[in-house]
């Protein structure tokens, strides 16, 4: 009996350490039940707004017929419409536009001598021969002694005006002013024409008050004038008056800038210009 008691004791002993050497099934680890983790996407690239200034016509017309191209590249392009050449300029030297389409190089140097400004250009997108009409008389050698003729009041565009004047015959500058001419360069004038300095915006809508008016093509066009059959004279298509883009030096190298500028210079502008302005507007690209 003693015998028996000792051996139960002995397996009673052995069952209770196998159950202490067992261990607990590990149960998941939340790293284990949790769900994979996204793919982390990249954020979608940020659409970039570019205030662009613009005389109406063409420079609007050219920067609006682009705007989905530059739109598909993540350029929103706002055109804002002005009837001067002042505050495109100024607007984008303080900062309230980031660019503007409506000038030429001599106008720009001339502005920022003036103005003390620094604006750059970004990149040369068309000419516009500039011309000269009336509705008065069908060719310059019809004017009368003491004609009046207008031309711009700007100096850039004025000494423009004068030297086309001066090929044509009409007057005779100084010797080597050649486009920086003024009025008081002139030291022949045998039709004593009376010159008459205006806005340039005002030109077309004054043309029936002068016997002759040299207008900006840009403003031609608004006032339904085609250069190219109504001016009794015209620059070729030589002219070095190239109208560019306009930024600051602080962004005309951006992406979005550089994008624009692009697109200005595609052959789809160039087809666009061609098509529509027929010769009145040349691409110089």
């Amino acid at each position: 009996m003693k015998k028996l008691t000792v051996t139960l004791a002995a397996l009673f002993l052995m069952v209770a350490l196998a159950a202490c050497g067992q261990k607990p099934a590990a149960s998941p680890s939340p790293a284990a039940t949790a769900a994979p983790a996204a793919t982390a996407t990249p954020a979608a690239a940020k659409e970039v707004t570019l205030k662009v200034g613009a005389s109406s016509v063409p420079h609007a017309e050219i920067l609006n017929s682009i705007k989905e191209k530059v739109k598909a590249q993540g350029v929103k392009l706002e055109v804002i419409e002005f009837n001067d050449y002042v505050q495109p300029n100024v607007q984008v030297f303080e900062k309230q536009l980031d660019a503007n389409f409506f000038q030429h190089q001599p106008y720009l140097d001339q502005f920022n001598t003036d103005k003390k400004q620094n604006l750059v250009k970004v990149s040369g997108v068309h000419i516009e021969p500039f011309g000269a009409y009336s509705q008065k008389v069908k060719s310059a050698a019809e004017l009368k002694e003491g004609a009046t003729v207008a031309i711009p009041n700007d100096p850039s565009n004025a000494g423009r005006a004068l030297a086309l004047m001066e090929k044509n015959g009409l007057i005779k500058l100084k010797d080597g002013v050649g486009i920086k001419g003024t009025v008081k360069d002139i030291v022949e004038n045998s039709k004593k024409l009376d010159i008459k300095e205006l806005d340039p915006a005002m030109l077309p809508r004054t043309i029936g008050e002068f016997d002759l008016a040299l207008i900006n093509t840009n403003y031609a066009l608004q006032a339904n004038l085609m250069p190219t059959k109504d001016a009794l004279f015209i620059e070729d298509k030589n002219s070095p008056y190239v109208n560019i883009l306009v930024s600051r030096p602080d962004n005309k190298d951006s992406e979005a800038m550089q994008k624009l500028a692009k697109e200005l210079n595609s052959a789809d502008v160039k087809k666009f210009i061609e098509d529509k302005y027929k010769g009145a507007i040349v691409p110089a690209f």
